[in-house]
């Protein structure tokens, strides 16, 4: 009987166990599901609606660029003290400024966090020189603003490759990491200098080039706005009512076309054969720093 008893208290015994162990489990993936974060393409600022990560994206290779590492955005001049604390929370550590010594005069500097790092890269888009025999077009019409952007994207890409060979040094270090860089609209400048990034580390042109277009749909409500001041000045000054003023000449540089970014990237393919040619004769990033990057940085 004892015998019996002892029997039925060590099953018991198990049996409680058991439970605990599957209560302990249920908890710990409950928390773990709490924990895991939900990851977006925009952070939400105050100051600046163009503010993104460049985590998330799918690499030729089947692989992911992981999440809270590289940042690209707009002007932070006017960040708020609370968009000031988030960019803590991110933990930002090095911030590259795309603006040019006017830009910032004019705009201000930017407001970072207390520990992170600012550094001063700048691409004066009214220095940019031509590429060929074209020249920027007088902005008088819809297609010439058209090809003054085409024109102003592929310098950018061509003859600022000082610029974004100093971003890819900083951002190849792990302790300039999480990186942001940004110009004054974080559409231009900063749209080259995602495209770069992103093909570096193996992204498609196709998700390239959608990232560059999501510009336009960040800076929706701030180009309107901009837009709407622009044509009641204009219609002012013509004495017109503001319905009549034509504006597509001014929308094609307020809006990212992909035929800008589509240009430059080629004017790359055709001058060197392929953007990873591009890099390592260009930019001089060894093949050995963009497998380690792509190691570092993908998922």
């Amino acid at each position: 009987m004892l015998k019996i008893r002892k029997r039925l208290f060590f099953i018991f015994l198990l049996s409680v166990l058991s439970v605990l162990s599957f209560v302990s489990q249920a908890g710990q993936a409950v928390q773990e599901k709490q924990s895991t974060k939900t990851h977006e393409r925009q952070i939400k600022l105050e100051g600046q609606d163009n503010f993104r990560d460049l985590g998330g994206y799918k690499t030729s290779d089947g692989r992911t660029v992981k999440w809270g590492f590289i940042y690209r955005s707009g002007q932070l001049s006017k960040l708020t003290d609370s968009d000031v604390s988030k960019l803590k929370e991110l933990k930002i550590r090095t911030v590259i400024d795309l603006r040019g010594p006017s830009e910032i005069e004019t705009r201000g500097k930017d407001r970072l966090p207390e520990g992170a790092r600012g550094i001063s890269l700048p691409i004066d888009i009214n220095s940019l020189p031509k590429i060929g025999n074209e020249a920027a077009a007088p902005a008088a019409s819809s297609a010439n603003r058209t090809d003054f952007m085409l024109q102003a994207t592929r310098s950018i890409m061509l003859a600022k490759t000082d610029v974004y060979s100093a971003l890819i040094r900083e951002l190849s270090n792990p302790q300039n990491r999480p990186l942001l860089f940004h110009c004054s609209a974080g559409k231009d400048r900063a749209g080259v200098g995602a495209s770069i990034v992103l093909s570096l580390l193996g992204v498609p042109w196709e998700t390239v080039k959608e990232d560059y277009l999501l510009s336009n749909y960040y800076r929706k409500d701030e180009n309107e706005r901009d837009l709407k001041t622009l044509r009641d000045d204009l219609a002012k000054k013509q004495g017109i009512p503001p319905e009549k003023v034509d504006m597509s000449s001014y929308e094609a540089a307020y809006y990212v076309k992909p035929e800008y970014i589509d240009a430059a990237h080629q004017d790359v393919i055709s001058k060197y054969g392929s953007m990873e040619a591009f890099f390592i004769k260009e930019l001089g990033v060894s093949e050995e720093l963009i497998k380690r990057l792509r190691s570092e940085l993908l998922e």
